[in-house]
């Protein structure tokens, strides 16, 4: 059975963080906390990795993972371009509950599934994800769950679900929230003809607080436009679907999204591993070179 490392214990923190880098530079998955809800994640550059991750929720190319960085500037070396209402956002909510959809760095080659040439990224509010990410590099991280189940906000309840698919579980007690992200797609903005922002799926962030960063930019709310559907509906609005609709029956799930425009990716090679097998260095184009020591 793959080993759960109890993080609140110093030596299993220290043993388990060093199995997990490990890991990640092995193309191999695991299950690590953040301030959602437990998550499961891979080398977003590792094409083989993602397909193992996808696998793993029972989850297809059409639903690709979103993408866990450690500082702005790793964040910014992901993506093409940030329009100002996105720094607005990035301001108010990283690190934090919030999901940018922006365009993918055209450069980069890396293949997260069908992204339409976008790419899901958000800052977690959570120490522990973000040292991890600082050494392995942009992570692509979905919910802690098989696909149609409710998100694990405990690292058991990820581990009854995903057994020996993952090589390491990262225990660091309940989720601080158990409440997914929420997602926004901002892509219209660059270049479009009708600049907007669409909310993907609802979450810890409400629609309140990103009308008081956004104004009118956002879209309208779906019982003001008389919509019957919204972002958990599953209307994706002809891109990707970064995450699941919410699972009903749960608490705190790490699912909730349907409708997206995002994801990342075009096919490269897996990234060199060192004779450690600890994920290199440096693995983009400055991905995690450029990120500053701390947090971002």
């Amino acid at each position: 059975m793959s080993p759960l490392f109890d993080c609140a214990d110093p030596a299993q923190l220290l043993a388990g963080t060093r199995q997990a880098r490990q890991a990640i530079g092995r193309g191999e998955l695991i299950v690590m906390p953040t301030d959602t809800v437990y998550g499961i994640a891979a080398d977003a550059f590792s094409p083989d990795a993602v397909t193992a991750l996808l696998a793993a929720k029972g989850r297809g190319r059409q639903s690709p993972p979103p993408v866990l960085v450690a500082s702005r500037a790793m964040m910014q070396a992901l993506v093409a371009e940030i329009p100002e209402p996105a720094d607005r956002l990035i301001e108010a909510f990283w690190p934090g509950g919030l999901t940018i959809v922006l365009p993918a760095q055209p450069s980069l080659a890396w293949d997260l599934g069908d992204t339409h040439g976008t790419v899901a990224v958000r800052m977690p509010d959570h120490r522990l994800a973000r040292e991890l990410i600082e050494e392995t590099g942009p992570l692509a991280v979905s919910s802690a769950n098989l696909t149609g189940k409710a998100a694990a906000i405990a690292a058991e309840d990820a581990q009854a679900m995903l057994g020996d698919s993952v090589a390491v579980y990262l225990d660091d007690g309940l989720s601080q929230t158990g409440v997914s992200s929420t997602i926004v797609d901002v892509t219209s903005l660059v270049g479009g003809t009708d600049p907007i922002v669409r909310v993907l799926r609802e979450g810890a962030i409400s629609r309140e607080r990103l009308r008081e960063v956004l104004g009118e930019l956002l879209e309208a709310d779906p019982q003001l436009a008389g919509a019957l559907h919204d972002s958990h509906d599953g209307h994706n609005h002809g891109g990707p679907v970064y995450d699941e609709p919410p699972h009903q029956d749960a608490l705190p799930e790490d699912v909730p999204p349907q409708g997206a425009l995002h994801q990342d990716v075009s096919p490269q090679d897996p990234p060199h591993q060192d004779q450690s097998g600890e994920a290199p260095a440096s693995r983009t184009a400055g991905a995690r070179d450029a990120a500053p020591g701390g947090d971002g």
